[in-house]
């Protein structure tokens, strides 16, 4: 239908081009006369009433694609609580904590719990820091204007990120429950911080290339960085508190007994209450414009100087939906990101790509599929979630999907959003599975050397 559609098209552009004699592609008034008499006016007055007056959205509602959606599934995580990141673009690090956020909730048998999100971004923000930092000392003997120099410029520092750098501050500096740092405003809010980081890290960038102009040896600069960390940091202590080295804890089970108060380190903490090695997951991706079953390496996507940069196999949707069920049939949540504005109700909690029917509502047909819509820039990861529950049909082929989001109870259905098994295919991006549930033709991929991919390929912007 594509094929035929683009032939009609260029037949179409070639009549008007011979009829209107468009040699130089301007829009002339016997264009515009054409165009006005292509018009239904019948049909585009009623439209026009509806639109102008009110919301595209709301009017381009699909009524009958809710008829078989219930939130029942077979197979479901048992977790409990719903976070909310507020006005900030930690996704990336709720999304982390709550898949394992149920391993702390199933050893010490409580009816809830909820990990710090403060503390950790206060980690990768230094991090981060640090990083870009490096990089412009890297970099000095380039132009302001090579491509990596202006990358590391427009990008010093946010707050968004994926699983990588979850998994690489967690194992550095481990965690803690969410009692010991609590939400500030400036978590919260992470907008005006972000400001002011960005600006001073491009002044120390400014002066660190300056300072090798100047002859400064590299020991020199790197001193002088130093300095400018000792910085950073007042300022994120003075907008996030300053982590603790050590604290205490205790807890109360489901049948009220109350454990002992014990002292912990957040690396002692993170290794008694959940103790698992997050460098055992692996992420994947489904990328139709890139070949499958290869290894993809983002450079210089991390948030710390020794970590990992972002790895991925890529792969067809259909091999990751059958590890997904895999690891939720065994109580373990994944690490899940998506292109989550795609038809996304948000009043029942739903994405269905059957949701809105935009086609009917501007008589033109929206015709991309997912290659084409990475493609034109047209869709791309933009947040993530814990995928949490999966149900099948009666020949076990999986239906839909559940999600737990980091908006806030009231979000969604309560906190949650449904995913039908088509927009799956279509707008999901990335998924981290444990090893133990992948194949083991699919693990070779982990041997082969990896195709490196710039930091700005629009597809791995951060999730927020």
């Amino acid at each position: 239908m594509r094929i035929i559609k683009l032939v009609l098209i260029t037949i179409s552009i070639f009549s008007a081009v011979v009829s209107h004699a468009q040699q130089k592609g301007e829009i002339s008034e016997t264009l515009l006369r054409d165009f006005h008499q292509s018009l239904d006016e019948i049909k585009i007055k009623a439209l026009r009433n509806a639109v102008t007056n009110n919301d595209i959205k709301k009017l381009a509602i699909n009524k009958t694609s809710k008829k078989n959606l219930d939130f029942y599934f077979k197979y479901k995580v048992k977790t409990s609580g719903i976070s909310d990141q507020k006005s900030s673009g930690r996704c990336w690090l709720y999304t982390g904590l709550n898949t394992i956020k149920p391993l702390v909730i199933e050893k010490y048998d409580i009816t809830s719990f909820e990990f710090s999100h403060t503390f950790n971004f206060f980690w990768d923000q230094l991090e981060k820091s640090n990083l870009f930092l490096e990089g412009i000392i890297a970099s000095r003997n380039k132009g302001l204007e090579d491509r990596t120099v202006e990358w590391l410029l427009k990008n010093p520092i946010g707050d968004g990120g994926q699983w990588t750098t979850f998994a690489d501050i967690v194992q550095k500096y481990g965690a803690v429950p969410k009692s010991i740092m609590p939400e500030t405003h400036s978590s919260e809010n992470t907008r005006n911080m972000s400001v002011f980081l960005k600006k001073k890290l491009k002044e120390n960038a400014l002066d660190l290339r300056e300072m090798h102009h100047l002859g400064n040896s590299e020991s020199d600069i790197r001193l002088a960085k130093n300095d400018m960390l000792k910085e950073i940091y007042k300022m994120l202590v003075i907008n996030l508190g300053e982590p603790p080295t050590e604290f205490a804890w205790r807890y109360q089970n489901k049948d009220g007994t109350v454990g002992d108060l014990k002292s912990y380190t957040p690396k002692s903490f993170y290794d008694e209450a959940v103790g698992i090695d997050l460098s055992s997951y692996i992420m994947f991706m489904n990328d139709p414009t890139r070949e499958y079953d290869k290894l993809y390496e983002i450079e210089f996507d991390r948030n710390m100087v020794e970590g990992y940069n972002w790895k991925y196999i890529n792969l067809p949707a259909g091999e990751i939906k059958s590890m997904a069920l895999e690891s939720i049939k065994n109580n373990e949540g994944l690490y899940f990101s998506c292109d989550v504005g795609k038809f996304l109700d948000s009043k029942t909690g739903t994405l269905d790509i059957h949701n809105y029917d935009y086609n009917s509502l501007f008589d033109v047909e929206f015709g991309m599929d997912k290659k084409e819509r990475i493609q034109s820039f047209e869709s791309g990861s933009s947040h993530g979630m814990a995928l949490i529950g999966v149900d099948v049909d009666e020949n076990g082929n999986t239906t839909k999907w559940l999600l737990e989001n980091s908006w806030g109870a009231a979000s969604g259905y309560q906190g949650h959003l449904l995913m039908t098994d088509e927009w799956f295919d279509e707008y999901m991006f990335r998924l981290v599975v444990n090893k133990k549930y992948i194949p083991a033709k699919t693990l070779k991929i982990l041997t082969k050397k990896a195709i490196k991919l710039p930091p700005w390929d629009p597809m791995f912007a951060p999730e927020e």
